[in-house]
């Protein structure tokens, strides 16, 4: 009966994250009231029953500062009772939102919870938490002498290491355009996507694909992280990562609503999904990309399946260079890997992008009729969270 169990999952449409993007004039408390109360209305569930709301969100400070999912549903006028925590774990800050609510349920302290993120990076920019501050401290640094580097010079060293070339990067990423356009054009987005009034008007899709991205186009970037001295540290650099071949700086919010199998029962909610595996782990921090490659080799180990049995991946794409690292790794088949596009074309709102992968995974589930669904996030200062979720038939 505490088996915890996925009723809903929605998401707002991916804004760019600059002035004059689609969600730019949206403040990320409204962002996510949005979300939490279209999850209670889609499911006729009295909002005062929800025993706690876990949010990511990785740049805590401005309008990110005080405890926005507490802000958010009081917003989206839920009962004062109801609490709210914030989770960073970086890139897997909404991931790790969803484990923390399963476990609860697990552990028998809840029976309904919103896990959930929001970024918006228009407005709280990528670190403006560790502004001017050393954020690795002496210690790590004699540690890992000569000292760590950038997450852009890391996805040069895998790229490096794993054989990738640009065009491989820049054909992965142009594909990842491809599959999110042609999703979005088939309606297969339509059921997660919750659209709201943007500046500009009614906003119902993502912003953030471009649908006429070719490799053509992309090879006439430049390199986006080239360091002299990263490059004589670290030969197997080619300057091969490009804004092109990156994730896209957004603004979005995402939520799952999570239940015991006994208040489903109770509320009669219908299970979409069920928990299968968890895991969280480290690896290489220098590297800093390629803990999803131990994460899903222990998250399967855990759920007793092999990589073949997975009929959907969702391999963070941070950079082009970590989910085809990933698949260098295990062999899958490329259909089967981030199907409808990635964080490369629909966007990276930092502490949302675990629970919108989660979102984008489990319809997909659902609309081509596959079982299992693996989904795994890269996460700064080298780790990964990695969930295994089962659709329930």
């Amino acid at each position: 009966m505490n088996e915890p169990v996925i009723v809903d999952a929605v998401r707002t449409p991916m804004g760019r994250g600059k002035p004059g993007g689609a969600l730019s004039n949206v403040h990320p408390v409204d962002l996510l009231a949005h979300v939490l109360k279209e999850l209670v209305r889609r499911n006729s569930l009295d909002s005062g029953q929800v025993d706690d709301v876990i949010v990511g969100c990785v740049s805590q400070v401005a309008e990110q500062s005080a405890t926005p999912g507490r802000m958010a549903l009081l917003a989206a006028g839920f009962p004062v009772h109801v609490p709210s925590t914030t989770i960073d774990r970086k890139c897997g800050s909404s991931q790790q939102a969803v484990h923390f609510a399963a476990q609860g349920i697990m552990a028998g302290v809840y029976d309904v919870v919103i896990a959930g993120g929001v970024e918006s990076m228009s407005r709280v920019p990528m670190g403006s938490a560790r502004l001017n501050a050393d954020s690795i401290g002496t210690s790590v640094r004699e540690r890992f002498a000569p000292g760590l580097v950038s997450q852009g010079i890391s996805a040069e060293i895998v790229a490096g290491r794993f054989g990738l070339s640009r065009r491989d990067l820049d054909l992965y990423s142009a594909n990842s355009h491809q599959r999110a356009a042609r999703a979005q054009k088939s309606g297969q987005f339509d059921n997660e996507i919750i659209a709201l009034d943007g500046p500009g008007g009614r906003i119902e899709i993502d912003e953030t694909i471009r649908p006429s991205t070719t490799l053509d186009t992309l090879a006439t970037l430049k390199p986006s992280f080239v360091d002299e001295q990263a490059g004589s540290r670290f030969p197997e650099i080619g300057w091969r990562v490009t804004a092109g071949n990156s994730s896209q700086i957004t603004d979005g919010a995402s939520a799952v609503l999570i239940v015991s199998r006994r208040a489903a029962d109770k509320l009669g909610l219908k299970p979409r999904a069920r928990f299968v595996a968890f895991d969280v782990c480290g690896d290489d921090p220098l590297l800093m990309l390629t803990a999803p490659i131990p994460a899903t080799r222990r998250v399967l180990e855990k759920a007793d399946l092999d990589v073949g049995a997975i009929d959907h991946f969702e391999v963070n794409e941070a950079f082009a260079s970590v989910p085809l690292a990933w698949q260098k790794e295990f062999g899958v088949d490329m259909t089967r890997l981030n199907p409808r596009g990635g964080a490369i074309a629909l966007g990276h709102p930092l502490g949302a992008s675990g629970t919108r992968l989660m979102t984008t995974m489990l319809n997909a589930l659902e609309q081509t009729g596959g079982r299992y669904g693996l989904q795994t996030m890269c996460e700064a200062g080298g780790m990964a969270n990695a969930t295994i979720i089962e659709r329930c038939l």
